[in-house]
């Protein structure tokens, strides 16, 4: 099974997480997108971000009649884990059949290098990023794409990232989805966390 892991505060979540979500189930041919909602980002304070349940139903109320494919998580909640470093090697520690892929937006490649143990992310499942308006080209020349460049595959090539050894990442290209969770909250008069 090939399985995509996007990970996020999803704060709110919108159709911009939902197109990196479906450009990745569709280009990298996976059987699976499981968002795994984070508890707390580690990056962001705690007092400008939604509960959980809410952004869990945020989630869910946006892959409603999306098909099969789509599946919301509370996996690092479950496992303990604050870091994507720890979530993914618990997951692949109780799964080992499963192809895990990493999947995240432009906007997350370029801030990358800021979260814990990113260089051994990339070295334990191969990473999926989609572009996103505004941040894709900055995000290109991104400590964590500079460092990782030589491990960079084609985007013609994304349908066999799955089984690619790590590290292996690829770029899609695609339209942009211009909307962005830091909007969603101005708009409601919330913190830009």
């Amino acid at each position: 099974m090939r399985v995509g892991l996007y990970g996020g505060s999803f704060n709110p979540a919108h159709d911009g997480h939902l197109h990196v979500a479906e450009t990745a189930r569709r280009r990298l041919g996976l059987d699976r997108v499981i968002w795994l909602v984070s508890p707390q980002n580690p990056l962001k304070a705690r007092q400008d971000t939604a509960s959980l349940d809410d952004r869990v139903a945020g989630v869910q109320a946006l892959i409603k009649g999306r098909g099969h494919g789509m599946i919301v998580s509370r996996a690092e909640t479950q496992l303990g884990s604050a870091y994507t470093i720890d979530t993914l090697r618990g997951l692949k520690a109780r799964f080992p059949g499963v192809k895990f892929v990493w999947i995240m937006g432009a906007d997350s490649l370029a801030s990358f290098h800021r979260w814990k143990g990113w260089t051994q992310i990339m070295r334990e499942a191969p990473v999926a990023v989609v572009s996103r308006p505004w941040i894709s080209l900055k995000s290109r020349f991104s400590p964590a794409a500079q460092r990782f460049a030589r491990f960079r595959r084609p985007s013609r090539s994304a349908i066999r990232l799955a089984d690619a050894t790590p590290p292996a990442w690829v770029f899609l290209f695609g339209r942009f989805n211009y909307q962005s969770s830091t909007v969603l909250r101005a708009r409601r008069g919330l913190p830009a966390a």
